[in-house]
């Protein structure tokens, strides 16, 4: 089974490592004997699933997520394993959906138009008008 991460871009699961440990939380007794905390581990740096130029993209917008090329996720938000495994699964796609998306198109500076303009120094003078209406005559 793999990860859909964006279209044709998918993570097998054999690169993914799985952690479980006792989650805090809601539980009652149950927290103190289930495993239901769940650490997803993926080395970004050494993967073959993303293409070099996809790759690169998310080690620099992800540097600060990645301990020696390595994302973790972790999911804890569940009384199950089962559903925190999902919940840590989908967060991973979202993320790297994300990381890899190409960049926004670069804003083309533009000017007001005079009609903007316009309105803008009407409603200033406007504005002007009011507050010295509200003052008295002794000032």
């Amino acid at each position: 089974m793999t990860l859909p991460i964006r279209p044709g871009t998918t993570i097998p699961d054999a690169e993914l490592n799985w952690r479980f440990s006792r989650s805090s939380g809601p539980g009652g007794q149950g927290v103190n004997t289930t495993d239901s905390r769940v650490e997803l581990s993926w080395d970004l740096a050494n993967s073959t699933a993303l293409p070099e130029h996809l790759k690169e993209r998310a080690l620099n917008r992800l540097g600060n997520r990645l301990v020696d090329g390595v994302l973790t996720i972790t999911a804890s938000e569940h009384r199950s394993q089962l559903m925190n495994r999902e919940a840590a699964r989908e967060r991973l796609a979202a993320l790297l959906a994300e990381a890899t998306a190409p960049p926004a198109p670069p804003r083309r500076p533009t000017r007001p138009s005079r009609g903007a303009k316009e309105r803008r120094i009407a409603d200033k003078k406007r504005r002007g008008q009011t507050k010295r209406l509200r003052r008295s005559d002794e000032d």
